[in-house]
């Protein structure tokens, strides 16, 4: 399996633009019939990551796992050099600046994560999103198509959106509002 770029991304996210994300051992399990073949590790602890990334690569995945959610990690780049090192997880995902900074020193694929609440959070996010450089850049939530258009001119950023999404509906929203993918933990929504 190539190593995973903005262009892999890109293409995979193309043809199916709904990234699994997976936050228990059941979702694990099921994970296998999803059609996409990226995925976000939103779960696990420094004793099982290890094992639930050998496991969805077994499945023939990509694995973006969110640093900031597994338990036993501190949100510092040294977490991002033991994801690295001790892990074949094909990327990150994280709100801190500086975890993000580090794994594309470390030659990842990174997705920044942003929540957008109000003017300021949207200025923030123009800001980190020209310092840190990511790949991707993941919007939450995803019902905001007009701010996300907005946005979008900006960062000149692939972007994923997630968070609430409850229905087709919302997902053909988002991606008519310009993003590249969505991300979801709704399992109803994972086929592409």
């Amino acid at each position: 399996m190539e190593q995973l770029t903005k262009e892999i991304f890109l293409d995979m996210t193309e043809q199916c633009p709904v990234i699994p994300a997976i936050k228990n051992d059941q979702w694990l399990s099921a994970c296998n019939e999803s059609e996409s073949e990226i995925v976000y590790l939103i779960y696990g602890n420094i004793c099982n990551i290890m094992e639930h990334i050998d496991t969805l690569k077994s499945m023939g995945k990509y694995v973006v796992v969110h640093v900031d959610l597994i338990e036993g990690l501190a949100l510092k780049e040294i977490s991002v050099d033991f994801i690295k090192k001790y892990t074949k997880a094909d990327g990150i995902i994280s709100t801190k600046p500086g975890l993000i900074k580090r794994a594309n020193e470390l030659g990842m694929f990174t997705v920044q994560r942003f929540f957008m609440t109000d003017a300021l959070s949207y200025a923030n996010i123009v800001k980190y999103v020209h310092n840190t450089n990511p790949d991707v850049v993941e919007l939450l939530p995803a019902g905001l198509p007009k701010v996300i258009r907005y946005l979008l001119e900006e960062i000149q950023r692939p972007v994923v959106a997630s968070g609430l999404l409850l229905d087709k509906k919302d997902v053909i929203t988002a991606l008519g509002a310009g993003v590249h993918a969505v991300s979801t933990t709704n399992r109803e929504l994972w086929d592409c």
